[in-house]
């Protein structure tokens, strides 16, 4: 074929797709490089530095997955929540309080077990208690806002993580949200219990199981780590360009207004679980209602921008709409009720 004929249609489809992802990033560092180069030059470092902090989380849950899948190990793991999934709840948002997850960091876990053919109900309860309250977190949040607020977040945590996966459980018993993944994420799952393969625990001796264990490890460092790291510049923006006064003026007062409305901001002005708790402390110090700060504290813990990128991209539709409305439903309700208190 001489060049003057070469068309579209002659190149290789890999050579045409183009990962949407990737140009986002191109795009939003290329105009900040032009805007504002020592923002781009901050977005940079902010991006590795958070990629770093979440990396062992990040490899190690898709190591795990990866084994499992190549093992065998899948089916022994999705089996063990079959026929036990309301108790498996209530253990999921007790464990989800306990962990040292944040919001974007225990998205490789999820995915993870959501692989594995773990029912999406106790991974959803999992899935919001867990980026709201850990150890160390109680300790900061006793230390800025005294031991009965972390005692109070520790509960709506599990409550919130309680409220998701009751909520997941009905759901499904009415039929919904039977495929909870994308496709190419991991949606079949479910096949580990369908069709279980032979457990071989030292795979590494069989070709094609040691080739299935490299094939899911990259696929998922690809699919999550751009995902990931798309949240983390995002985060960044969000440091640099939203000022503290406005979250000051919009959750401001007492009443159930500004309960809702600190849920509302929390979404977009979170920074992060310890960045936070001087914030809320300061709201709380100029006038703003307790249970305003519990809500806010909350709803942006589980929903933040970035956490929410990540779970969009994991997700179908209508799981992802459920992990917004829970955790919404959840952070107003813990905010009214401790501000009773």
């Amino acid at each position: 074929m001489s060049a003057s004929k070469l068309t579209l249609k002659s190149w290789p489809q890999s050579a045409l797709k183009v990962d949407r992802v990737a140009l986002v990033l191109m795009v939003i560092l290329l105009a900040l490089l032009v805007v504002n180069r020592a923002q781009a030059l901050a977005t940079v470092e902010f991006t590795l530095a958070a990629i770093l902090h979440v990396l062992p989380f990040l490899l190690l849950s898709i190591s795990i997955a990866a084994y499992a899948k190549a093992s065998g190990a899948d089916n022994l793991i999705a089996r063990a929540f079959q026929g036990r999934t309301l108790p498996m709840i209530a253990c999921a948002a007790a464990m989800g309080a306990l962990s040292p997850f944040c919001s974007c960091g225990v998205i490789p876990l999820i995915a993870a077990l959501l692989t594995m053919g773990v029912p999406l109900a106790p991974v959803m309860a999992f899935w919001l208690a867990s980026p709201l309250m850990d150890p160390s977190m109680f300790v900061l949040t006793t230390g800025t806002l005294g031991v009965q607020f972390a005692l109070a977040k520790t509960a709506a945590a599990i409550g919130v993580g309680l409220l998701g996966g009751f909520g997941i459980w009905m759901i499904q018993r009415s039929g919904g949200l039977a495929q909870p993944l994308r496709e190419g994420n991991g949606s079949c799952g479910g096949s580990a219990v369908r069709a279980p393969k032979p457990l071989v625990w030292r795979f590494w001796h069989d070709d094609a199981r040691r080739s299935a264990f490299m094939s899911s490890a990259r696929d998922n460092l690809l699919f999550l780590g751009k995902w990931l790291t798309l949240a983390f510049v995002l985060e960044s923006l969000m440091l640099a360009f939203v000022p503290a006064d406005w979250v000051i003026q919009a959750v401001g007062g007492n009443g159930w207004l500004p309960v809702v409305g600190a849920a509302l901001v929390g979404v977009p002005a979170y920074l992060n679980g310890y960045a936070a708790l001087p914030l809320v402390g300061g709201l709380i110090e100029q006038g703003m209602a307790p249970g305003a700060g519990m809500a806010f504290l909350i709803a942006g813990g589980v929903t933040s921008i970035p956490a929410a990128i990540a779970v969009y991209a994991l997700a179908r539709p209508p799981v992802f709409f459920a992990y917004l409305s829970f955790a919404f439903i959840g952070a107003i309700t813990a905010g009214l009720l401790y501000g009773l208190l």
